[in-house]
Formats: structure tokens, C-alpha cells, sequence
């Protein structure tokens, strides 16, 4: 199994000292993040779709086997609730191709408070190419259903395991690989995870029956995700 191990975004300037150099340019750190993490997610395009000038940027700062996991836009998610994907998806596609071969997983964040629609789900999906690696996460528990998880596989979509305010969701595999978001062990993108929990997470990533797992560290105040997201890559290395 390949192992993408990451942060949820990189330009963070209270990761200076915690992670980059002081004195470190911010247009370097991208650079200097792909030197010990092999992925990142992309957060900033849940609210504004990168240009194509970002995207070339990003790709030639990057090494070969560096990939970029892209969190959808809110429009789609929240506003248009999956409605209507084939006129709100296109713009999204034709920028992320630019991505080339380190276009990692495509994550669809559904809002809180939306209740399972699993029709219009299947029909989002259909309306998906089918060469798109596809991650769902689903923060309204009452997604995490059997036929919500059924609708996922027959898609080869991810449902998107994560930990978030005190709550892990059901930790289940619906496609060839994991798509997996660790928040913070102290509420919303706070706290450090303990090595315990590292590695629980890592036994069970390792017992996957998947080709790839990404993992992505969103808690980012005080450098924890970028701390965490180190261990967790040394631990899974031995």
C-alpha cells in the first residue's frame, strides 16, 4: 500500500520556528514542505478556485511523486447541496487537470445539518469522470448509513473517515483507497495527536485491503498537523 501523508494546507505564518525557517520566504515554503511530506491538501479552492498561474506554480515547485488532494468549492457542497453537476462541475475539472499526474483525490466536504440524500448522491457520482479519485465527507451523521456507504462503492468514492469536535466517524472503506482527516484531538483544528493514537490510526490504516491512503492533518494551531503528520509518516516507514 503507498502511503500520502499531509497537512490540510501549507501557508500557515504561525508554522514559522514550528516548521519553517524564520526567515523563510513564503514563496518557498511549498518547496520546503515537499521535502518531508509526500501530499497536501488543497483547502483554499473550497472557497476560491486557484488560477491556472497557482496551479503551474504549485506543480513545478513540487517533486515527481508529490500530489495535490483538492477540496471542492463551497458552491458545489453547500450552496448548490450537489445539485446540478454538470454545470457546476466543469470549471473545477478544467483548472485541477492542470494538476497533470500530481492530481491526488477530489474531497467533497457536505455541510452539517443536511440530512442523507443518497438519490441526489448517485446522481453527483454518475456525473463525475470516472478517472477522478472521489472522497466524500460527510459531516451529518445521518450520511452514515448503509445505503449512503453502498451508493459510495458502487462509485468507487471514499467516504472520508475523520475525527472532528470529540467525534469519529465510522471508520469504513468503500473504494481502493482511504481518504482519511484528523481535525484535532482537542476540538476544531486543535491539539496534538499522542502517539497512541498515531499509531491506532496507523494499524488500521496498514489492515486496509486498499491500494493507497491518504491522511491529512487539519489542526494547525501551534504546527500540531505538520508535527503530527511526520510521526505518523515515520511510524508507517518502519
Amino acid at each position: 500500500m503507498q502511503f500520502y501523508i499531509g497537512t490540510s494546507g501549507w501557508v500557515y505564518p504561525h508554522w514559522q520556528e514550528k516548521f519553517y525557517p524564520q526567515d523563510m520566504a513564503e514563496s518557498e515554503w511549498l518547496d520546503y514542505y515537499a521535502r518531508h511530506l509526500n501530499c497536501v491538501e488543497l483547502n483554499r479552492s473550497f472557497y476560491r478556485l486557484p488560477s491556472t498561474d497557482n496551479i503551474r506554480e504549485w506543480v513545478e515547485a513540487t517533486p515527481e511523486n508529490f500530489l495535490f488532494a483538492v477540496k471542492a468549492s463551497r458552491y458545489i457542497t453547500h450552496m448548490k447541496k450537489l445539485k446540478d453537476p454538470d454545470k457546476t462541475l466543469k470549471s473545477l475539472i478544467d483548472v485541477i487537470g492542470g494538476m497533470g499526474d500530481k492530481l491526488g483525490p477530489l474531497l467533497f466536504q457536505l455541510p452539517p445539518r443536511w440530512s442523507a440524500d443518497p438519490e441526489r448522491l448517485a446522481q453527483f457520482l454518475e456525473a463525475l469522470p470516472d478517472d477522478l479519485k472521489v472522497a466524500v465527507e460527510c459531516r451529518d451523521h445521518s450520511w452514515h448509513s448503509d445505503e449512503i456507504m453502498d451508493c459510495l462503492s458502487a462509485y468507487n468514492a471514499a467516504f472520508c473517515v475523520y475525527d472532528l469536535d470529540g467525534f469519529t466517524s465510522p471508520a469504513v472503506t468503500t473504494a481502493d483507497f482511504v481518504y482519511l482527516r484528523l481535525h484535532g484531538p482537542d476540538g476544531a483544528y486543535s491539539g496534538s495527536y499522542s502517539d497512541a493514537q498515531l499509531r491506532e490510526w496507523a494499524n488500521w490504516l496498514r489492515q486496509q485491503p486498499v491500494k493507497s491512503a491518504f491522511v491529512f492533518f487539519d489542526n494547525d494551531q501551534e504546527g500540531y498537523a505538520v508535527k503530527n503528520a511526520l510521526a505518523l509518516h515515520a511510524i508507517l516507514s518502519n
